[in-house]
């Protein structure tokens, strides 16, 4: 009888595997975005290695731009640009949406490894620019909190110094475009290397404020042209 039993129990566990096994995958736009996240990170947080920025909470507009800019070669990166490839202006537009809704924890700041008076240096061309330059503060489209600004500016904090310098470099030597006019294209030309290592040791370790959403709106026109706003 115990044998029997045993025989039982196993033979409607198998049952039971074979049921959980052949149920349909909800296909949600949710569960198409799992692809992203491979690399991207569980939920479009960033991946460990900081080479693969935060999706989740930035602004709608941006993700959308910069996936056709990927689509389209403005930005070189192979695997990006062959997945993205065959997808509509509006599927994009939906996966952008999608990213953009998530409202998640950000990692902690990096300790910067600078000292004061080099910090000090790269929090003014942060918050004031350098007008002799023709240097914007970052403030002035990426909003007083850094946190980006509706529709199309992204958030600079939460994000590696790694992967900021990469990001400046790329629009120095012209790997990273955007549509023209290619605003942050001249803005890094301008910077030196020193400069853009000062910017990126303090915004990397700035921790996010209470509030870590995009603002709202421009608080004053945007003091350059930038292609990739409405």
């Amino acid at each position: 009888m115990k044998s029997l039993a045993r025989s039982l129990a196993a033979c409607l566990l198998g049952l039971a595997v074979l049921g959980s096994a052949a149920a349909p995958v909800p296909d949600t736009l949710a569960q198409r975005a799992l692809a992203c996240t491979g690399c991207h990170g569980k939920e479009g947080r960033a991946a460990p290695d900081g080479y693969y920025p935060r999706l989740a909470g930035k602004p709608a507009g941006y993700l959308y731009n910069q996936l056709l800019n990927f689509r389209d070669g403005r930005r070189d990166y192979g695997l990006m640009s062959e997945l993205i490839a065959p997808l509509s202006d509006a599927y994009l537009r939906e996966l952008a949406g999608h990213f953009a809704s998530l409202d998640l924890p950000y990692p902690p700041p990096q300790k910067p490894t600078l000292a004061a008076a080099e910090l000090a240096r790269g929090e003014a061309l942060i918050r004031q620019g350098d007008p002799t330059r023709q240097l914007p503060a970052c403030t002035a489209c990426h909003g007083e909190r850094l946190t980006g600004t509706q529709p199309a500016v992204p958030g600079l904090l939460g994000l590696s110094r790694d992967y900021l310098n990469g990001q400046l470099g790329a629009w120095r030597n012209g790997q990273r475009r955007a549509a023209a006019p290619d605003c942050m294209a001249d803005i890094a030309k301008r910077l030196t290397e020193a400069e853009i290592n000062l910017v990126t040791q303090v915004l990397a370790g700035e921790p996010m404020p209470a509030d870590p959403h995009p603002a709202g709106a421009f608080l004053a026109p945007p003091p350059v042209r930038c292609g990739g706003l409405p």
